[in-house]
């Protein structure tokens, strides 16, 4: 039956069953329809108090704004403050906002400083995001690694890192020290396409003596994939109370001694891989004012 005005006399029984409606997962329309309310302030009135069922609720991509705003503005921001830090606008802000305390006047000073910094943390903040996108960019670029790619990226990088013979002391050893865990996998990939078991490796942890020795061998025995029980002794570097050093913090596990056994053919291999490269770049890849 349709209500007319002034035929709400049982309006608590009325209400009853649009709550009933409301818990029971109705949308407004779908009450309006069912109870034949018409007037919104009736319904209103009827459903004040039940929130609407969530498949009604539309998302939107605002609300975390909204709620930073909010949160900022309790802490004393102004509205310029926010519009730096969030990007939008100060209407959207005032209309976010408005129910809130004013925060207390700040000095001038201090609030030029806290405005500067905000505006410096934005920039570093886009600067980041653009950092990100270059490395993403860059990491796509890569794709597979052809088995070729992998052999030339690993004698490129043992040359670099790795032990190396010397004239005046023959050691063709093939011993590999990182603390990069990426360059660590890459190295032993490297291995595997050689062909070299992980029974010919032994792993040995260099660090420095303030550092988490237990903790650091577990990392690093983790990352390569034995048992803690399987590395050497570790080689425990004192500290010089005269040097600030930057490696330290729980980032910090020391660095990873790799080394093969009965490696004196593979090292002159690689010696010579590398000639090889050198010969080949000079050659046909090199500069015209090196040519």
């Amino acid at each position: 039956m349709a209500h007319s005005l002034g035929k709400y006399a049982d309006f608590e029984a009325l209400r009853e069953r649009a709550v009933a409606l409301r818990r029971a997962g109705f949308s407004r329309r779908q009450i309006r329809d069912r109870l034949h309310v018409d007037n919104n302030d009736i319904l209103n009135r009827l459903l004040e108090g039940e929130p609407p069922p969530e498949w009604t609720k539309r998302p939107n991509a605002k609300d975390d704004l909204r709620d930073k705003a909010r949160e900022l503005r309790l802490q004393g921001w102004t509205y310029d403050q926010i519009q730096v830090e969030l990007g939008c606008s100060k209407s959207a802000i005032s209309l976010w906002v408005r129910d809130l305390p004013k925060p207390e006047r700040r000095d001038p000073v201090e609030q030029a400083r806290l405005a500067n910094r905000m505006r410096w943390d934005h920039e570093l903040a886009v600067r980041d995001e653009e950092r990100q996108r270059t490395k993403a960019a860059a990491t796509a670029q890569i794709g597979e690694l052809s088995g070729r790619d992998l052999f030339m990226a690993g004698v490129a990088l043992y040359w670099a890192e790795g032990s190396k013979d010397k004239p005046y002391a023959r050691r063709e050893n093939v011993i590999f020290v990182n603390s990069d865990p990426g360059v660590i996998q890459l190295y032993l990939a490297w291995l595997n396409l050689l062909g070299v078991g992980p029974e010919r490796l032994t792993y040995r942890l260099m660090i420095h003596v303030t550092a988490d020795v237990d903790g650091s061998n577990r990392y690093w025995a983790d990352l390569v994939g034995v048992d803690v029980s399987a590395f050497q002794r570790a080689t425990i570097k004192k500290h010089n109370p005269k040097t600030v050093r930057k490696n330290v913090g729980e980032s910090y596990h020391g660095c990873l001694v790799i080394r093969v056994a009965q490696a004196a053919d593979l090292y002159r291999q690689i010696e010579g891989w590398w000639k090889g490269m050198v010969d080949s770049a000079a050659r046909d890849h090199a500069p015209p004012f090196l040519r």
